[in-house]
């Protein structure tokens, strides 16, 4: 009898990977994924915070896809790794903080080091020629290969007719007339072999799953290094981008204001990192402080929490300010107007 071969799937949650892992299934290879977590993933945290997503399904879609697929899902954690492909991208940035062509070499350079270390064949990913404007490019996507180390072990099922043959076609480990041959950035080839093989759910088929490539999350980003006057992060400073509404009336001080409830609820989870207010006369957001402010920094912070408050038109506002230790003390304020808010404080 033949060696059942085995591969290790990239699994992003979109409808690609699934795709290109139930292709190779279909093979009898035994498949397992790999999920890279990187802190930057726009599915479940965002939708299960937020009131107005609350119509969105909460769940993983990497693991719903494996369980889908019925094959074992690997979650590894690589935040601290990441940060030097962020911060130091060797081909660059897309049109946001993106680095995809580095975030691609340096996955499959991961999901190579796993495969050695488990006794793996090869590797998949769902990427299709021409679908991503940086690194799912003709003339990129050997660049991947070769810079990640992965070379011909990497296969690329639904577009792997348009491409080289690789080490398992070749060998036969797998029949490349079972493959594909997708181009360009319409999703309809895939959504119709999603229904051939029986895929009515799946995440949206269009869009990535990264906070990197919003124009309004990069600039967030971008805000936060220079504010601090160094380009590095941490899991919380992801986290808290992805929540609220961020004023910086000065350099050295911003708002993260909550914009709903389950913000709110959230954010509390910070009240000992952060100096926060809240409204104590009206009903209003919670409000966390980030940086350096002096007492009349503060005074303004209040006056903008309180324009957000339910006493935007009252004459007077209390507002209760909490420092990290949890000592409060109130204070009353008179709230700006909206025309007092310049647009330049809105990150």
């Amino acid at each position: 009898m033949s060696q059942q071969r085995k591969a290790v799937a990239l699994i992003s949650g979109g409808l690609d990977s699934m795709l290109a892992t139930k292709a190779i299934l279909e093979q009898g290879i035994h498949v397992e994924g790999i999920n890279f977590f990187t802190g930057f993933c726009v599915e479940g945290h965002t939708h299960a915070i937020r009131k107005q997503d609350e119509a969105k399904t909460k769940r993983n879609n990497s693991l719903w896809v494996a369980e889908q697929l019925g094959i074992k899902l690997h979650i590894v954690d690589i935040i601290e790794e990441y940060k030097q492909v962020l911060l130091n991208p060797k081909h660059g940035y897309g049109a946001n903080l993106n680095p995809c062509l580095d975030c691609k070499i340096f996955m499959v350079n991961k999901a190579k080091q796993w495969m050695a270390e488990n006794g793996f064949d090869f590797i998949i990913t769902g990427e299709v020629v021409g679908q991503r404007p940086m690194s799912q490019r003709k003339q990129t996507m050997p660049i991947v290969a070769a810079e990640s180390g992965a070379d011909d072990l990497l296969v690329r099922p639904l577009s792997a007719q348009n491409l080289p043959a690789t080490l398992p076609e070749r060998e036969g480990w797998i029949s490349r007339e079972a493959l594909f041959g997708f181009s360009g950035r319409s999703r309809k080839p895939q959504m119709a072999l999603a229904k051939q093989y029986g895929f009515s759910d799946y995440a949206q088929p269009a869009g990535g799953c990264c906070f990197l490539t919003d124009a309004a999350y990069s600039q967030k980003l971008a805000d936060l290094w220079q504010a601090r006057g160094k380009r590095d992060y941490d899991l919380d400073d992801v986290m808290l981008l992805k929540v609220g509404r961020h004023i910086r009336p000065k350099p050295h001080f911003k708002l993260i204001v909550a914009r709903e409830d389950g913000e709110a609820r959230f954010m509390s989870g910070y009240k000992k990192e952060f100096v926060s207010m809240n409204c104590a006369s009206h009903r209003g957001p919670l409000v966390l402080i980030d940086g350096t402010p002096d007492e009349d920094d503060l005074h303004l912070a209040a006056r903008i929490l309180a324009r957000y408050g339910q006493g935007r038109d009252a004459e007077n506002v209390d507002v209760t300010i909490r420092d990290r230790q949890g000592n409060e003390r109130q204070i009353s304020v008179a709230p700006l107007a909206a025309d007092q808010i310049p647009e330049a404080w809105f990150v």
